[in-house]
């Protein structure tokens, strides 16, 4: 880190933001952008919720400002790489295309500095209840979110109180059985994948659960979300990996909090 609080990396690879949603840690991810700079930016799904905004609008100055930053990122000569998710699928039907200096491309092949090569991803595909069922994933999904109201209504006496963040939904996650087999299907589906293409590992989404181990002779890495655990793929310099939990290297810090407007109605 600089002597201005500004961490340098080769590549910086985000997930599931889900913008247009309550449960968005745009605060958070704000603080994150403005204290980094990189080379390639990986936007690895699920940044935009539409699957919410279908059934009500939610966009506050934070979120908009999430976006800017994102673009001017773009402006400055940053390589913004857009694989979209299944919430932001509707952005699939645009791979090939630049927006504003972003690429979107279904899945794109990363070679780290020390010459890896990692297949990016969201992993959706790898989801037998989005693919099968998507009206059961809708309804998991309003579910979800409900989970996640807890999260807020929590954080904010922890915050009264002198904490930091803690994600409810993150801890339950992990304490259910049935939560913690669709974790290891989903990873081991997705190593499946990587281990197919002929890559070192695979890069991914999608699960809301930030993880980095190796599965058989596959390095399976999963960059975790902006709504549970806030958290974030970064590559050092010399092609080494690391997962940044960013309320954890906050630490007393709170970001400077947005103005949210509310809703208008659906």
């Amino acid at each position: 880190m600089t002597d201005a609080g500004i961490r340098r990396y080769r590549s910086v690879f985000i997930s599931d933001v889900h913008l247009g949603t309550r449960g968005c840690q745009a605060d958070l991810l704000l603080d994150f952008i403005r204290h980094m700079e990189c080379e390639t930016l990986y936007l690895v799904g699920d940044i935009i919720d539409g699957w919410k905004m279908k059934s009500g609008w939610y966009w506050p100055q934070s979120h908009n400002d999430v976006m800017q930053k994102i673009l001017r990122l773009a402006r400055k000569g940053v390589s913004v790489i857009y694989v979209p998710g299944n919430h932001d699928e509707i952005v699939r039907d645009f791979c090939g295309i630049h927006f504003g200096g972003v690429v979107v491309a279904r899945d794109v092949i990363h070679e780290t500095a020390d010459g890896r090569r990692f297949l990016v991803m969201h992993g959706d595909e790898f989801d037998a209840v989005v693919q099968n069922a998507k009206w059961l994933a809708l309804l998991g999904d309003w579910a979800y979110r409900g989970l996640l109201a807890s999260n807020t209504l929590i954080n904010r006496v922890r915050r009264a109180l002198g904490f930091g963040y803690w994600s409810f939904s993150a801890f339950a996650k992990t304490r259910v059985k049935k939560a913690l087999q669709f974790i290891e299907n989903f990873e081991q589906a997705v190593a499946e994948e990587a281990r197919r293409r002929g890559v070192d590992g695979v890069i991914c989404g999608h699960i809301h659960k930030a993880e980095s181990r190796m599965i058989g002779d596959v390095a399976y890495v999963n960059d975790g979300d902006w709504v549970e655990s806030c958290t974030a793929l970064v590559e050092h310099a010399d092609g080494r990996l690391e997962i940044l939990e960013w309320s954890k290297v906050l630490g007393g810090r709170a970001p400077v909090r947005e103005p949210v407007f509310e809703p208008l109605a659906a």
